[in-house]
């Protein structure tokens, strides 16, 4: 690392100045650690090759590190516990990795998928958007929404071409056997699932217009209005936010920023 290099300030961490485990048991099996992906204030995400075999997994670790003393450990246990928990409602479904149990009380494990991030303009198979549309109204009809399509990169591309959901951090589900069907939550589920359904639509028109009609070409232009609005109010604080987080940390990667990060190869 050169002297004018800096490194990322351990309270942006998710795991602040631990490092993350070398190994780790999963279902009987041991694991070594071998390509981190992420790292940020919410999470460390890496992916782990099985000591005996080729069995690759994903582990993903919510904030486990205080904030200037201030304990946060429970946001990264409230996270494994919904990421989880929206897991096992939906790994049966061909666009899911499967899951394969929690790890300690902050993280979450699942399959690896062998391919790559979804990129603006990238000419994916004709049949990728119906595909992932298909598996997506599953998710709703399960009384999901996966809310973070915005991203292209929170889609995966397989090396057969087919499309994966991979990140349900922020997705919604009803985390209570009642109380979800009140007006208010039924209404605010709807409003989610129409986001990901313009959303989707969108990446479509940024990836392969020529598979779309002209409505559908006209419609992935009409954002909704609680869109707008929500928009409205977030846009100027995530402005502020990335120059703060640019200031303090140079560092690029992706994430939240939405800056890119080469993928970090254990040896």
């Amino acid at each position: 690392m050169s002297s004018t290099e800096k490194k990322t300030p351990a309270w942006l961490l998710a795991l602040g100045r631990t490092p993350p485990p070398e190994t780790i048991e999963v279902g009987g099996r041991s694991y070594r650690l071998d390509r981190v992906f992420k790292h940020d204030f919410f999470a460390f995400t890496a992916r782990y090759r099985a000591i005996e075999g080729d069995e690759r997994i994903v582990l993903k670790i919510g904030r486990v590190a205080s904030l200037f003393g201030l304990p946060l450990s429970f946001i990264g246990r409230l996270h494994s516990w919904h990421e989880s928990a929206v897991f096992r409602e939906v790994d049966d479904l061909p666009i899911v990795p499967r899951f394969t149990g929690r790890y300690g009380k902050h993280g979450i494990t699942h399959e690896y998928i062998e391919g790559h991030q979804l990129a603006r303009g990238e000419h994916v198979p004709d049949d990728f958007f119906d595909r992932l549309q298909e598996g997506l109204t599953e998710i709703h009809r399960r009384k999901l929404a996966y809310v973070d399509l915005e991203k292209p990169e929170n889609v995966l591309v397989g090396e057969d071409g087919s499309p994966w959901l991979f990140d349900f951090q922020i997705s919604y589900r009803w985390p209570f056997r009642r109380g979800g069907e009140l007006l208010p939550f039924r209404w605010l589920r709807a409003r989610l699932q129409q986001s990901d359904f313009y959303h989707l639509t969108k990446l479509r028109r940024r990836c392969r217009p020529d598979t779309m009609t002209e409505e559908e070409l006209a419609a992935s232009k009409r954002r909704p209005a609680h869109i707008r609005i929500y928009g409205g109010f977030t846009r100027p604080i995530t402005r502020v936010r990335r120059r703060i987080l640019n200031r303090i940390d140079p560092v690029k990667k992706r994430g939240e920023r939405g800056r890119v990060q080469r993928p970090t190869r254990v040896e």
